[in-house]
């Protein structure tokens, strides 16, 4: 629960799959308004963060953006400690595409593990309310069954737009409105993109924003490699708002 006007977002790990960047973690934020509480995924050392933040079982929902471990891995930890932790077992809901259970289930080769204390419910592309926010879910490419999301609430106002991971910015068009924070991947920094490899760059995702009119970029995701600073002027040369590159411990608020 929060007592902040509008959105506010937590960054509770911001890496890829692999990085040398001290204290990196897998995809997780922490997306609170009023009396509701999202994380959009969780990835491999996210859950020290979110049990630094609050309480884990008190989430209204877990949303996971696709099947790639480095966004979701961190459900072990969540299903442990809300199986262990308390007498009785607590749960919390999650809302994944399809196979999220299965997959950690057979990663334990336990048949019925996840749903000791997640309830997984199947995402599908549209809109639907979590508690006093609305979440919008559009279909992007990476695999088979991605998706990015607009973060608002009833009432209105600027929203959060995440990309988790995609290949192609113009998918993410239709969920943009104008003034939206937008929190996108950059995997390849200045770019380009090798060929294949269905993530963005700089250059994608500055056009993204000044084509949607956006208010706001925030980048998140950036490969091992790649520099910070180039990657950011590669943003600037396309869009001329705001824009940082986010780190665990980062704190926005959004149509505050």
């Amino acid at each position: 629960m929060t007592d902040t006007p509008g959105i506010q977002l937590d960054v509770l790990g911001a890496g890829p799959a692999y990085t040398d960047r001290p204290g990196a973690s897998g995809a997780a934020y922490l997306v609170r308004a009023a009396d509701t509480t999202l994380v959009l995924d969780l990835g491999q050392g996210s859950f020290t963060r979110l049990a630094g933040s609050l309480e884990p079982s008190t989430v209204t929902a877990v949303v996971v953006s696709h099947l790639h471990p480095d966004h979701f891995i961190d459900l072990v930890a969540l299903r442990h400690y809300l199986r262990w932790q308390f007498h009785p077992p607590r749960r919390v809901r999650v809302i994944g595409p399809a196979g999220l259970g299965d997959r950690i289930d057979a990663l334990h080769a336990e048949p019925g593990f996840s749903a000791a204390a997640l309830d997984i419910e199947v995402l599908v592309a549209g809109v639907q309310d979590v508690g006093s926010m609305v979440l919008e879910a559009a279909r992007v490419t990476h695999t088979a069954d991605s998706y990015g999301f607009r973060v608002s609430l009833r009432e209105g106002g600027p929203a959060l737009v995440y990309s988790g991971d995609c290949g192609r910015a113009e998918d993410l068009d239709d969920l943009v409105q104008p003034g939206d924070t937008i929190l996108a991947e950059v995997s390849f920094g200045p770019g380009p993109v090798p060929p294949g490899a269905a993530h963005l760059d700089g250059p994608a995702v500055g056009a993204l924003a000044t084509r949607t009119g956006a208010g706001e970029v925030l980048l998140t995701h950036l490969q091992m490699g790649f520099d910070d600073l180039a990657t950011i002027t590669s943003v600037r040369d396309c869009f001329g708002g705001p824009i940082t590159l986010v780190a665990p411990g980062d704190r926005y608020v959004i149509g505050g």
